[in-house]
């Protein structure tokens, strides 16, 4: 029997509601196919703070490491924004990041067609769209120095950040780009502001550069305020969208919206030996507790490990399939819900799901 081991962080908010289904749903998938998913939990982000006054202690970074995959549910929220920026949940996310070698995002924005018109654009525009953004994870304005906030001898303040990329950085997410859209329809748009820059006008020459060794691969170039305005214009243009830390992290959200609720979608975080699953919505406190939470995402992350960490393609597709079929019987959880469909909360998704799985 195949054994992995898996970190469970649940985090804040309703991290431990839609992580708790989705591990239910991991259950199912080894009971089908007698695989056995060993899983250890542990606080991460708000709640680390709370017990022990760091959002990421030594132990829970050990467990990451020497664990097979990572499952994270979501951390933060109002309750731990007045601290300092260097204790805050959020830190726990870029400390794992950094630590686990976790440098290329991966965030698919796929539209189910049952789900259409839960878009606010027009089904004209959204049909059809499948989406990857790959966001570079490990460098520019998130981590470059010198950072933070100084006195002036005025008594005014200045706020510092530094967008820093080096060659062999563009080059590793670069190629991570071309071999996910030579599994796709192979085309990739980087996204860059190269005519402002100069980091961009780096990660621009690199990216043709590194382009060389992929001639099957249509590239294009597009600025990021023009990337912006085409996502909601034409979404169908694109394929594969690779693109820096901030950039990426704008744009991902924005291409989540296409697709009516931004709990419907998954992201892996890859690169170093132990990747890293999780939502790309927060941890929603305001509805955190009433069983109505939307835990597709992170159910479909689970896929995303099988498929990415465990090589374990035909379960992955299990889970895909099992979603797209409990949508198309018309159950909906509150942030999809369509008229005449049947919403039910976050656990009888859940549970839904596991049974179509079973089927």
């Amino acid at each position: 029997m195949s054994k992995y081991k898996i970190a469970v962080l649940s985090g804040d908010g309703i991290g431990p509601e839609i992580v708790g289904e989705a591990v239910k749903v991991l259950r199912a998938i080894g009971k089908k196919y007698k695989i056995c998913f060993e899983t250890k939990d542990t606080l991460v982000g708000g709640a680390s703070i709370d017990k022990y006054g760091i959002p990421l202690t030594d132990e829970t970074l050990k467990l990451a490491k020497e664990s097979d995959a990572v499952l994270l549910g979501a951390v933060g929220g109002p309750k731990w924004e007045g601290l300092d920026y260097s204790i805050r949940p959020e830190r726990a996310l870029l400390a794992l990041r950094k630590e686990l070698g976790l440098f290329a995002n991966l965030r698919p924005a796929k539209i189910y067609p049952v789900l259409a018109d839960a878009s606010t654009l027009k089904k004209e525009v959204i049909e059809g769209v499948d989406i990857m953004v790959i966001r570079e994870l490990t460098g520019g304005l998130y981590f470059g120095t010198p950072k933070g906030v100084e006195k002036l001898p005025d008594g005014t303040e200045r706020g510092v950040n530094t967008m820093v990329y080096t060659t062999s950085e563009i080059e590793r997410i670069a190629r991570v780009a071309f071999d996910v859209a030579r599994k796709r329809r192979k085309k990739v748009t980087s996204v860059d502001k190269a005519n402002v820059l100069e980091t961009t006008e780096l990660w621009r020459r690199v990216v043709i550069n590194v382009h060389k060794d992929y001639q099957d691969i249509e590239l294009n170039h597009m600025y990021v305020d023009n990337c912006a305005m085409q996502l909601v214009r034409n979404p169908k243009q694109f394929d594969v969208i690779v693109t820096e830390n901030m950039f990426g992290d704008i744009l991902s959200d924005e291409a989540a919206m296409l697709t009516g609720s931004i709990g419907m979608l998954p992201s892996a975080s890859l690169g170093g030996k132990v990747g890293m699953y999780e939502p790309i919505h927060g941890s929603a406190p305001d509805i955190a507790g009433k069983d109505i939470a939307n835990p597709i995402a992170t159910i479909l992350s689970v896929a995303m490990m099988l498929k990415f960490s465990f090589n374990l393609g035909k379960e992955a597709d299990d889970i895909e399939k099992a979603v797209e079929n409990v949508l198309n019987k018309g159950f909906r959880t509150q942030d999809i819900k369509q008229e005449g469909m049947k919403v039910v909360g976050c656990r009888e998704m859940g549970n839904v799901i596991v049974e179509e799985i079973e089927r």
